[in-house]
């Protein structure tokens, strides 16, 4: 997930410079901590692979070892990594045809429609329009933005390691106090928004069947990076902010599960499977990052989403659903 505009964190030119002293600096690649590793079973065939999301599925990137994002399957300020887990996952399956849709701040309505007013000026076409009455499979991660949980998420961070002295009914960055804003008045406007977000998700799943009939669908949830608590000067945020935003994280990945079944389509639970990764964690084991930097392979990203060891993860976990649940592995 993202939020618009992504130029207004750093731009993609300005962020060269930055990753130079990373990509010099000395780094622990080799002895990062990466997902498990995957039982070795038969991966199903699969012909045509297409990737629908959002930034979790971008993995979005501003520079990085291998350079710019990719332009291969959207513009360079859909900021897609040359990593992300649906291009290592179509590697791995050695795809005859693979698109790549993803694109940060994407919502469902990037779906049907094209997604104008990127920060460089860029537009993605409609995700849909990857998909084919041949695809055979289709990854999708949707649903954060929907839900507006990613500038909510920015709204907890604190500069100060105390609870907002100026006003109780929170102000957002750069003061925090995010369960104020989002509960005054006694009514809990994130959790209202995430409730709505399902039925767009259901029907997003939908359309799919009907625009990739033969396809098998797989939903992505958001890994367990956003931890119950703060941890100055890593994630500056206080405790009371952090369980809040934390608890709305769960929320949205439930109703992702839901919006799944409701939609005919499979879950990738990512979120179970990522405990003790979060963004409070060493910065060789923390699978996302609070403001960017990160030597997991070095980077710069877009702050609060998943690092290179995160994107390696979200395809270790895909690819054994495909090995656990493809009825060919068993034949």
């Amino acid at each position: 997930m993202t939020i618009r505009p992504l130029a207004s964190l750093v731009t993609l030119t300005a962020a060269v410079p930055l990753v130079g002293a990373l990509l010099l600096a000395p780094t622990a690649v080799g002895t990062a901590v990466s997902a498990p590793a995957p039982q070795e079973r038969r991966l199903p065939v699969v012909m045509e692979y297409v990737a629908l999301g959002d930034s979790w599925t971008a993995d979005v990137v501003l520079v990085d070892r291998y350079g710019l994002p990719d332009t291969t399957h959207a513009p360079i300020d859909c900021a897609q990594s040359k990593q992300n887990y649906p291009k290592i996952v179509a590697e791995a399956l050695s795809v005859t045809e693979f698109r790549d849709a993803s694109c940060g701040s994407a919502t469902t309505q990037d779906f049907r429609r094209p997604q104008d007013g990127l920060p460089l000026g860029g537009t993605n076409p409609p995700q849909f329009d990857r998909l084919s009455p041949t695809t055979d499979l289709v990854t999708v991660g949707i649903g954060g933005n929907d839900a507006g949980i990613a500038g909510a998420g920015l709204d907890c961070l604190n500069l100060l390691p105390a609870p907002n002295p100026v006003s109780d009914s929170g102000p957002g960055l750069p003061l925090g106090g995010c369960k104020a804003k989002y509960t005054a008045g006694g009514k809990d406007r994130l959790a209202e928004r995430i409730r709505a977000s399902e039925i767009k998700v259901v029907k997003a799943l939908r359309q799919i069947h009907r625009r990739a009939p033969r396809a098998r669908i797989l939903v992505m949830d958001y890994l367990d990076v956003v931890p119950d608590h703060g941890c100055y000067p890593t994630l500056p945020a206080t405790d009371e902010d952090m369980a809040y935003i934390s608890a709305k994280f769960r929320q949205l990945n439930k109703m992702v599960h839901r919006a799944a079944r409701r939609g005919g389509a499979e879950v990738v639970n990512t979120y179970r499977q990522s405990a003790g990764h979060d963004l409070c964690q060493a910065p060789q084991v923390r699978w996302a990052e609070t403001y960017g930097p990160s030597v997991n392979d070095p980077a710069v990203g877009v702050p609060a989403h998943p690092n290179a060891a995160g994107a390696r993860a979200q395809a270790a976990y895909l690819l054994q659903h495909l090995r656990d649940t493809d009825p060919d592995v068993y034949q």
